[in-house]
């Protein structure tokens, strides 16, 4: 089989960053019609990554302003979907907040806002996309969903215990999911990435920090935004259906699950 995305339409969030910029691309060369969203402050930056990805294939994107925690931003979304590309076949949920989280620090400093924080946009946002999605996606005969949790679940990154919560609850959204949609012909998956090698990456972590981690995997390397690209396309795509709840884990070997 071919997983072809032509006539395929994609709803990515999180775009103004190095990863999703990387998904975009990727999904416009691959010929899919993408709505692209991020944060209203980043619009500059998203609506250049859609201008790039344009000139890049035979698909098509456009940009929608979206806060993936507030309904109404993900139902207009979802819309845009539907009323632009005619349908809804996939949702990746790449959106999420890594490097806003500033500096690490151990969890006995960490505030009841801190916590608050990063759960309303890990958790409760990847669930309003769910949410907003799965009507057009059942619509189109069943669809497919793609979370994105972290290896730090695993391993328990120190300093971060608030974003390891909230990846973990990720995952477990996306079993329950998975259970709760099945019946409507949409699968619900996760990919787990390690350390990152972009800018995000860089802003929390040492050079020294990032080139340690890098050596404690099999293959012994950074790794970039381009290596998540055929895992989450895979689950995204019509050849991954018979696929539900599992969580893909890409980080070059550096935890087996």
């Amino acid at each position: 089989m071919r997983n072809t995305y032509e006539g395929r339409s994609v709803l990515l969030t999180g775009v103004a960053g190095d990863i999703g910029r990387t998904y975009l691309h990727q999904f416009v060369k691959a010929g899919a019609q993408v709505v692209a969203t991020d944060l209203e402050n980043t619009t500059d930056t998203a609506e250049s990554a859609v201008a790039e990805a344009n000139t890049l294939g035979a698909g098509r994107a456009v940009f929608v302003p979206a806060d993936i925690t507030a309904a109404g931003d993900m139902a207009k979304a979802v819309r845009t979907a539907t009323d632009t590309f005619g349908r809804l076949d996939a949702l990746v949920n790449n959106a999420a907040i890594y490097h806003g989280l500033g500096p690490k620090r151990p969890l006995t400093e960490l505030t009841e806002q801190d916590w608050e924080r990063v759960l309303r946009v890990n958790v409760v946002g990847t669930w309003q996309a769910i949410r907003a999605a799965a009507p057009a996606l059942a619509d189109g005969g069943g669809g497919r969903i793609v979370n994105v949790a972290s290896v730090v679940t695993r391993n328990g990154a120190a300093g971060f215990a608030h974003y390891v919560a909230s990846k973990a609850a990720v995952e477990g959204l996306t079993r329950s999911a998975a259970r709760e949609l099945g019946a409507a012909g949409t699968t619900v998956n996760a990919v787990s990435p390690g350390l990152v090698d972009d800018t995000g990456s860089r802003a929390v972590n040492t050079d020294e920090y990032m080139e340690r981690v890098a050596a404690t995997r099999s293959i012994q390397r950074a790794m970039l935004p381009d290596d998540l690209v055929s895992a989450v396309m895979w689950l995204a795509g019509p050849d991954s259906g018979f696929v539900s709840g599992q969580t893909v884990i890409v980080d070059g070997g550096g935890v087996f699950a």
